[in-house]
């Protein structure tokens, strides 16, 4: 029987794309573990729920920039990643842009959720952004990560409707409903096509 898929999870917040990703393993729905969470947020929620599970949690120092960690510290999470001997890194909630460090040691096997239908709007609290827009529907994005700002390849989306008389909270709420369903479902696509002898995670591989 093939080894499970090794997770590596960053995250800033409460976690709860984590907690879905992580109750589908325990139910036997994704045949993956995960092996290390990391935030740049010492109290952040997302590191308990690491640790109810028995899950290595790390705090990492956030430095001095508010949306990148300093390269030095960027290279400590490649570290840890890597000792972990993480093969996907999986972004949940991380509120700081990937650079070069961790691009170049996991190229094209970092992958992120984002709460809008990709390329519409990238960035900070894009829920708000679609009903400012007046948009008919939203919903949320997997996607790999580069450089860019919510930028990479596409791996899948899932569309929301917006709803008259929805406020920002109302409709995120049902984003975050669709985000808990399609992370863990684009995770299991990795695992099913995961390779034991080039560890080739691309899901179009």
């Amino acid at each position: 029987m093939k080894s499970k898929l090794r997770l590596g999870v960053l995250g800033s917040g409460k976690g709860s794309n984590f907690r879905a990703i992580q109750e589908a393993i325990v139910d036997g729905e994704l045949r993956a573990e995960a092996r290390i969470v990391i935030s740049d947020v010492e109290n952040a929620g997302i590191l308990d729920l690491a640790r109810s599970h028995g899950i290595k949690a790390v705090h990492v120092p956030p430095g001095k920039f508010k949306t990148k960690l300093e390269p030095e510290i960027e290279e400590q999470v490649v570290q840890l990643l890597k000792n972990a001997g993480v093969e996907l890194v999986v972004l949940a909630g991380y509120m700081r842009m990937i650079k070069q460090p961790m691009l170049d040691a996991f190229a094209g096997k970092i992958i992120n959720i984002h709460p809008s239908l990709l390329p519409k709007f990238p960035g900070i609290a894009a829920w708000k952004q679609a009903l400012e827009a007046g948009e008919t529907a939203a919903g949320c994005t997997v996607h790999y990560v580069d450089a860019g700002m919510d930028s990479g390849k596409i791996i899948a989306q899932s569309e929301v409707p917006i709803l008259a008389g929805d406020t920002p909270e109302i409709l995120h709420a049902r984003i975050q409903v669709a985000e808990h369903e399609l992370y863990p479902e684009v995770i299991r696509g990795f695992a099913a096509r995961r390779s034991s002898i080039n560890q080739d995670l691309k899901p179009d591989a």
